[in-house]
């Protein structure tokens, strides 16, 4: 039987054509769906008999999908919540969650902002619409432009939780679906200000972040957040239903070998330790 190409089974997989066998789906967070496709195009290359479909649409979306059955990897950038372990308890559902990389949500500025740094509660300032204007924090007189993700995501979670500490987001921060929408706009806004996982930074600039007044200013890099001196960072995570087995440990535990790793690195992602790494190998 000829072999299709990864570009041949994408093309079938979108008119809608159903595979039998080793396929997989993996469904979630926008942050890590850079990392899923580039594990799922190498793991296809080396396993031919596979199929490993990636999309996003958020972590909350992933992990709807896995408490619905409609995923075999749930992607996110954030712990499942109370409500969410409850919910799959009833369905009968048993959530088995395995760390695969390291994140640090950078804060993104426009090349022309004069600004290098910034601290916790002034972001928190920001976002929570107690700071305006861009003098407040010593930098030019103007109107603060705030964008940030959609509450479906991670990191919109992860981001209300830790700098926030849990108050609402200004009315006025313009949502957006996804990391790479939230680079565009600040890239193309002098005003701009906006967050998300450092591997989608183009065109933008990182402020340096503080965790008070009198603390050094961190830059987000695989280094800062390895070693956990970088104030934003996280782990990024697969969930199953289960222990995995089968072709998902095979896959899983390729993402976690050197090789898998070494991989998300290439692509800005932070790997794991080794040592964390092969502790979170499935035997």
């Amino acid at each position: 039987m000829k072999k299709l190409t990864i570009a041949a089974v994408a093309a079938l997989m979108i008119a809608g054509i159903v595979f039998a066998g080793n396929t997989i789906t993996i469904k979630g967070s926008d942050t890590l769906v850079r990392l899923g496709q580039r594990w799922a195009e190498e793991y296809m290359k080396e396993h031919k008999d596979a199929v490993i479909q990636v999309s996003g649409g958020g972590s909350g979306t992933g992990i709807a999908a896995l408490l619905n059955g409609t995923t075999d990897i749930c992607e996110a950038s954030r712990d499942m919540k109370k409500k969410e372990y409850k919910l799959a308890e009833r369905k009968g559902i048993t959530p088995y969650r395995v760390s695969i990389a390291l994140d640090g949500i950078a804060v993104f500025l426009h090349t022309d902002n004069p600004l290098e740094e910034l601290s916790l509660a002034q972001l928190k300032g920001m976002y929570t619409g107690q700071i305006t204007n861009w003098k407040e924090v010593g930098g030019p007189d103007a109107r603060i432009i705030l964008y940030g993700r959609e509450n479906n995501s991670g990191t919109y979670a992860f981001f209300k939780e830790h700098v926030l500490d849990r108050e609402d987001y200004a009315d006025f921060t313009q949502t957006l679906p996804g990391t790479a929408a939230v680079v565009n706009a600040v890239s193309k806004d002098k005003n701009g200000i906006g967050y998300g996982g450092i591997a989608w930074a183009r065109s933008v600039k990182f402020a340096k972040i503080k965790v008070d007044a009198m603390s050094p200013a961190i830059e987000p890099t695989v280094e800062t957040v390895s070693n956990g001196i970088y104030p934003i960072s996280r782990e990024l995570y697969w969930f199953f239903n289960g222990k995995p087995t089968g072709e998902l440990k095979n896959l899983v535990n390729w993402a976690l070998s050197p090789k898998g790793q070494k991989l998300a690195e290439s692509i800005d992602y932070v790997p794991l330790s080794k040592e964390a790494a092969e502790k979170n190998m499935i035997k």
